[in-house]
């Protein structure tokens, strides 16, 4: 951003600045006010699955891609972090820096043929490569240790400085998801995050007006997974242990409920659904174990409600909320759903052949 940039920011904006500001504060002094370790815990979990639904958020919410493995990247980053360091003995910032690059590499590597395929078929193939990694990290016992998992995962540490109590692990984390949010707000807030959106409201348009719709698509795969990979560092070192169970079906799921629910298309609703899936479970522990459950309906509630998220308001967050059930839709096989009921009227399947239609026949009557 340049000097005038961000003065005319500056200028135009003071209530965004208050309110940023203000929030800030209010982040900084939070430990002071939280009663006990676990709730602190429960914070830190939180901040660490903000920047996995802000990454979701990019993928299907700013691009139209309907994806559910963004659980294998999450747990290719927290192997990846807890390997380098336990084993090669890597500084905590290389093997944080390392857990999102091979997190990426891995998203590029797959999203090269999932541009080849249509949505509905990106979506299972998506799933497939969740599960081959769930399989690989159960049953490869030389690397992963199966399902015993890897304990002892150390604290991160920067240097001389160690954080190994929660409130240093709460700042240092809050730091790499409020950078995470910047990142994805200049990036939506760019041509990069103009030309996806184009991307999602129509490919066809899109290309005729000079956007590479495939590297677009692949650029929303590398940044996904990328951050994904860092929450994944985050979280082995945060848990110091990593299992294979955490990285299931079910948290992709779970990812793209948090966007869901905040919004898609919204970054600020994907740190809201974030923090509101993540600590309810927590806070009502004796309704854990249903969680999935209380989730899905909440999601049905929210569709009825308010389908386009708590805090999709905008056009864009409703364009992306109506192209996401269209994906689904057609993932479903019901691509005709939306023509017919838009037409008001039956249409039927089978009409007659021209020839019978205009018949040269005398007209009777």
């Amino acid at each position: 951003m340049s000097f005038m940039t961000a003065r005319r920011f500056f200028i135009s904006q003071p209530k965004h600045l208050l309110a940023y500001g203000l929030g800030v504060a209010i982040l900084l002094a939070l430990p002071e006010f939280i009663p006990n370790e676990y709730v602190f815990r429960v914070v830190i979990a939180v901040i660490i699955d903000i920047p996995l639904a802000l990454a979701q958020n990019l993928i299907t919410g700013f691009t139209g891609m309907l994806t559910l493995g963004q659980a294998a990247f999450y747990g290719i980053g927290a192997y990846t972090s807890a390997l380098l360091v336990m084993r090669m003995g890597a500084p905590w910032p290389v093997a944080f820096l390392a857990a999102g690059f091979v997190a990426c590499v891995f998203g590029i590597l797959l999203g090269f043929p999932c541009l080849r395929v249509g949505s509905d078929y990106l979506t299972l193939m998506t799933i497939g490569f969740g599960e081959i990694f769930h399989i690989v990290a159960l049953n490869w016992m030389d690397l992963t240790r199966g399902p015993m998992g890897l304990p002892g995962v150390p604290p991160p540490r920067i240097g001389p400085l160690v954080f190994n109590t929660s409130q240093r692990q709460y700042y240092l984390y809050l730091v790499i998801a409020i950078l995470c949010y910047l990142f994805m707000h200049r990036l939506t807030r760019s041509h990069v995050g103009r030309a996806l959106i184009a991307v999602r409201e129509d490919e066809i348009a899109a290309s005729t007006m000079g956007i590479n719709v495939a590297r677009y698509k692949l650029l929303a795969f590398a940044f996904g997974t990328l951050w994904a990979g860092f929450s994944g560092s985050l979280l082995a070192h945060f848990l110091a242990f990593v299992g294979p169970m955490t990285f299931s079906l079910n948290e992709s799921l779970f990812h793209m409920q948090m966007a869901i629910l905040g919004g898609l298309g919204s970054l600020p609703g994907s740190v809201l659904g974030a923090a509101i899936l993540v600590s309810l479970p927590q806070i009502f522990q004796p309704l854990y174990e249903y969680r999935m459950l209380l989730n899905g309906g909440l999601m049905v509630i929210l569709m009825a409600w308010r389908p386009q998220g708590i805090m999709g308001t905008s056009a864009a967050a409703k364009s992306a909320k109506g192209h996401f059930f269209k994906q689904l839709g057609r993932l479903f096989g019901r691509e005709e759903t939306d023509s017919t009921e838009s037409s008001g009227r039956f249409k039927p399947s089978t009409r007659q052949p021209p020839s019978e239609e205009l018949s040269d026949g005398p007209i009777e009557g």
